[in-house]
């Protein structure tokens, strides 16, 4: 059976060719935007709300935390380590703005889980460097540390309670049809990891050229061009998931292949200067880095693939609708 029986009802209907209110998505309470449709402010719940303040609050505050420090530890060229740990703490923290503004105005599951994850990551690599640290390091960044351990766990606690939430973006935007609910989460699914991609790769790039300030200077052209790759492959994958344009998903997947030689060409370099330095912290996580990145990779494709068969059965159609 297509549809979800429960919210069908049993209420009679005119016409066959009239759809019960039920099976209607309600386009005019969602607001139209270039990523989908988004919840209006005053539909927020007031504790939602108040969460979503917060969360954003507590990021800016961990974001000005890490620019001073960021700013300190670029002066100083024998503190290569800090100041690459602080450098891909202000992108995380960048990005966990952006997952927790979609996942709560969309009720995005994916989204939410994007942050959580990134919250996660953010926390282990804050102990991890931490840990590592002499007495006069630790008293620098303790107050840095104790912030991202405390929020990070009130962040962690009430994003697992938002995933238990019942989600009804999905039947608003794909009524009751349970092919239309799945292709959405589908939809979310490959938009999140397409953004959840181009985090790691900038996070892998920053990585791979911070061990040694000579390599950087050798990569730098290269480097920067590939960020730029990295960029407009994401845009594009972006792109071809919200217009269902199957030339443009394929060339999404085209295009990563340079990506990854050129994560191979980096990670060799990596490996010919590991004998040259007295620790592999930076290297071992850049190595870890392309494994997770590989699998971001493998997890998106999957869902790219799935997602083609369903381009053109109308969801597009539904999702844009109130734009119209």
């Amino acid at each position: 059976m297509d549809e979800t029986s429960p919210l069908l009802g049993n209420q009679p209907q005119d016409s066959p060719a009239v759809l019960s209110p039920n099976l209607r998505p309600r386009h005019p309470d969602l607001i139209p935007t270039p990523c989908g449709p988004i919840k209006s402010w005053s539909e927020l719940s007031c504790p939602l709300k108040l969460y979503f303040c917060f969360t954003i609050a507590s990021l800016l505050l961990l974001l000005g935390l890490t620019l001073p420090f960021l700013k300190q530890a670029g002066k100083d060229v024998s503190d290569k380590e800090n100041f690459t740990v602080s450098l891909i703490q202000l992108v995380g923290i960048l990005f966990c703005m952006y997952y927790i503004s979609r996942g709560v105005l969309q009720e995005n599951r994916q989204e939410l889980l994007a942050f959580m994850l990134s919250m996660l990551v953010l926390m282990i690599r804050s102990v991890v460097n931490f840990s590592v640290l002499d007495s006069k390091g630790k008293q620098e960044l303790l107050v840095r540390f104790v912030c991202i351990m405390c929020l990070g766990g009130v962040h962690l606690f009430c994003t697992t309670f938002l995933l238990w939430r019942p989600n009804m973006m999905a039947f608003r935007v794909g009524g009751a049809l349970k092919s239309l609910q799945e292709q959405y989460f589908l939809l979310n699914l490959c938009f999140s990891m397409v953004t959840f991609d181009l985090q790691a790769q900038l996070c892998l790039c920053i990585l791979i050229t911070a061990p040694d300030s000579t390599m950087f200077a050798a990569n730098s052209i290269i480097l920067g061009v590939g960020v730029v790759w990295a960029c407009l492959t994401d845009a594009v994958g972006a792109i071809a998931v919200l217009k269902e344009a199957k030339i443009l998903v394929w060339s999404f997947m085209v295009l990563n292949l340079p990506q990854v030689a050129f994560f191979v060409y980096l990670m060799y370099t990596v490996v010919e200067h590991w004998l040259q330095d007295d620790t592999y912290i930076l290297e071992a996580a850049a190595v870890t880095g392309a494994l997770v990145s590989l699998l971001i990779k493998g997890v998106l494709f999957w869902g790219l693939i799935r997602l083609v068969r369903s381009f053109g059965q109308g969801l597009r159609e539904r999702m844009f609708a109130a734009s119209r």
